[in-house]
């Protein structure tokens, strides 16, 4: 089974994708913990990747591919992946499909989370982070015992820039501007599940197997 995970921050991508991971044995491919990996051990790509990110530049789309590809070759890899945070742009996505098509493995869907921005920006906005330990925390579904408090270590908790109502709004709107072309791109392609995330993690989850199982356009 190959995947990509599509949806706005706060649909809950990170939470579904250790469960599709976990459930059908795909590693879970952030983009992110790619790159790093890439940079951390030298790769020729990895390698020119960092001397675009060392001066503040965007990565190539011919360089991410590159080192996307790279990881799909690992062997974890052959029973299938779960791709998130990849593609970005519609150029990624026709360079993945090419190389997907030429290595005889075709991607099996592309799963878009849904999710009102009422409900993402207050998913975002409650969050809360441990300045000492970094444990995650959230007012409403994740609490501290003490508010403020770390559980773990007593640290002082505080609201990440980027997760204040204002930030979160205008992140959406990029989202939406980036990944649309994308939806579209998938949706002619027959590939996407779009799944309702409104819902508790669990039913999210089961509303994914049954678009994966059904392939149903909506869940």
């Amino acid at each position: 089974m190959n995947l990509i995970l599509l949806g706005p921050p706060g649909a809950g991508k990170g939470t579904q994708a250790k469960l599709l991971s976990a459930r059908h044995g795909i590693p879970h491919i952030s983009t992110g913990d790619i790159f790093r990996a890439a940079i951390r051990e030298g790769t020729p790509l990895g390698t020119r990747a960092k001397e675009f990110l060392d001066r503040g530049a965007l990565v190539p789309d011919e360089i991410v591919i590159g080192i996307v590809a790279d990881r799909l070759k690992a062997e974890d890899c052959r029973g299938g992946f779960l791709l998130d945070g990849f593609p970005r742009t519609l150029p990624q996505a026709e360079a993945l499909d090419r190389y997907l098509a030429g290595a005889g493995r075709p991607l099996t869907a592309a799963i878009d989370l849904e999710a009102g921005e009422e409900v993402l920006i207050r998913r975002l906005s409650g969050r809360r982070v441990c300045r000492v330990c970094g444990a995650p925390y959230h007012v409403d579904t994740n609490p501290p015992r003490e508010p403020g408090r770390c559980d773990r270590c007593g640290g002082e908790l505080y609201q990440r820039d980027d997760d204040r109502p204002e930030t979160v709004a205008e992140r959406l709107r990029v989202y939406e501007a980036q990944t649309r072309p994308l939806i579209d791109y998938y949706e002619r392609r027959g590939l996407l599940r779009r799944v309702e995330a409104d819902g508790g993690i669990e039913a999210v989850d089961a509303a994914i197997e049954r678009a994966l199982a059904c392939g149903e356009r909506r869940a």
